[in-house]
């Protein structure tokens, strides 16, 4: 019997994970990850490399990309909330260009399976936030590429809060629009 629920979005190559939780007076048990029932939904990726970070509320992280090397990646919130959002960047989907958000938290436990070839980032939402994500491929300096957090073409409905200032990576906010970078 799976012990996930796997739910496809609007965007093709991204799915919503929930796992089932066991839970009673003594607290809980969850199984983050089954081979057998990821390729029971449909899920048939090998994952090389597990990374995790932790970051303080107001931090955004991204749009970050792959160039030659594009990585799926599970991602989950181990504590705290943060605001997930990945963009399409294959050009021969229907969905180009287009993005998609969830919130996770450590509560909701829910995770987010990006596929290969999209940018993801996200907003931390609580004090902190300890995210952990599964990749596909491992990291290749020199490879990543970024997009801009606000361009208007991708028009990323970010949960900002009132008097929270943002805190982005000298590097990010340097991160060129999409059409800057895809060359329209």
């Amino acid at each position: 019997m799976s012990q996930i629920k796997v739910t496809k979005t609007p965007i093709e190559g991204l799915y919503i994970i929930e796992p089932t939780v066991h839970g009673d007076e003594r607290g809980y048990f969850v199984e983050t990850y089954n081979l057998n029932d990821m390729k029971e939904a449909g899920l048939d990726m090998t994952f090389v490399q597990d990374n995790q970070s932790m970051s303080k509320k107001g931090v955004l992280r991204g749009l970050h990309y792959q160039k030659q090397f594009p990585q799926g990646k599970l991602v989950r919130v181990i504590k705290g909330s943060v605001f997930d959002v990945a963009v399409d960047l294959r050009k021969d989907s229907k969905t180009y260009g287009k993005w998609y958000g969830i919130e996770l938290t450590a509560e909701n436990m829910k995770q987010f399976y990006i596929s290969p070839g999209f940018a993801h980032g996200f907003l931390v939402l609580s004090d902190t936030a300890e995210f952990c994500y599964k990749c596909t491929d491992f990291y290749h300096p020199g490879d990543e590429g970024g997009l801009m957090w606000n361009d208007p073409d991708i028009a990323v409905d970010w949960p900002l809060e009132d008097g929270v200032e943002l805190i982005i990576s000298e590097k990010d906010k340097n991160n060129l629009s999409f059409k800057e970078t895809f060359k329209f």
